[in-house]
């Protein structure tokens, strides 16, 4: 473990030392591995249900366990930092299946950009929309704003904007459940056959637990789920700080 640690310079905070940090990394991120394992074994006996898919099961189980011991989210998230170093080449391997998609990507990218606008403005607005429209405060607001992007996007961008980190990771993991769980159902409704098309939409719409469900269902639908996850969160990061900006 102490190899990963000296890929961060110092501690992070809340920890004053390492000892400290180290004791929390492990605890924590065993916590994390043992709520995933959990959740795989959850999900393969109740035959792939999608209301139980292990990236949001996992979510939820180790939101439990902090609330149930009182360890505030910033603890959590400084000690598994650790982890976050496998962001990196988890993002370039959901790139390779996408990258066996690069001719169909290059006669359908017009389709796709402007699906790309639409959906991230609409996911934005929509979720300001409702929070005003029941009277939430401007700490709700900003809390729900990323909802439709990546967590590790989602959580900065409303700290950034006084929303609630906690409030805004729960809101992104019922965005990703709830659009996992209809998407299927809907776009059937609507007669949408095309892997690429229904692949899109739903990591649009359903971030990386949409993403982590198609790459189990079809190759091509989980490609362009994931090229969808990721260009939202982008424009997600960079559509919110105009809206502020024009709000003011």
């Amino acid at each position: 473990m102490s190899g990963l640690y000296t890929m961060i310079p110092n501690p992070p905070q809340p920890f004053p030392d390492w000892t400290g940090f180290a004791l929390s990394a492990v605890l924590w991120i065993a916590v994390t591995f043992a709520a995933y394992l959990i959740a795989q074994r959850l999900y393969r006996r109740f035959g792939g249900n999608p209301v139980l898919v292990p990236v949001a099961t996992t979510a939820l189980m180790v939101m439990l366990v902090l609330w149930l011991s009182g360890t505030p989210y910033v603890n959590y998230a400084a000690a598994t930092k650790p982890l976050n170093w496998w962001v990196g080449p988890s993002t370039v391997a959901i790139a390779i299946p996408l990258f066996t998609q690069l001719d169909r990507l290059k006669r359908i990218w017009k389709p796709l950009v402007i699906a790309l606008l639409v959906g991230s403005i609409v996911a934005i607005l929509s979720a300001i929309g409702i929070a005003w429209a029941l009277g939430g405060s401007w700490q709700t607001l900003a809390s729900l704003m990323p909802k439709s992007a990546t967590m590790p996007i989602a959580i900065p961008m409303a700290e950034r904007f006084g929303g609630l980190p906690a409030l805004a990771a729960v809101a992104v993991v019922i965005t990703g459940v709830v659009g996992t769980v209809i998407s299927h159902p809907l776009l059937s409704l609507l007669k949408v056959t095309d892997p690429a098309a229904r692949g899109f939409a739903i990591g649009l719409t359903a971030h990386a637990i949409g993403m982590a469900r198609e790459l189990q269902v079809n190759p091509v639908s989980g490609s362009f789920a994931a090229l969808a996850m990721g260009l939202n969160g982008i424009l997600t990061a960079l559509l919110i700080p105009i809206l502020m900006l024009a709000l003011q």
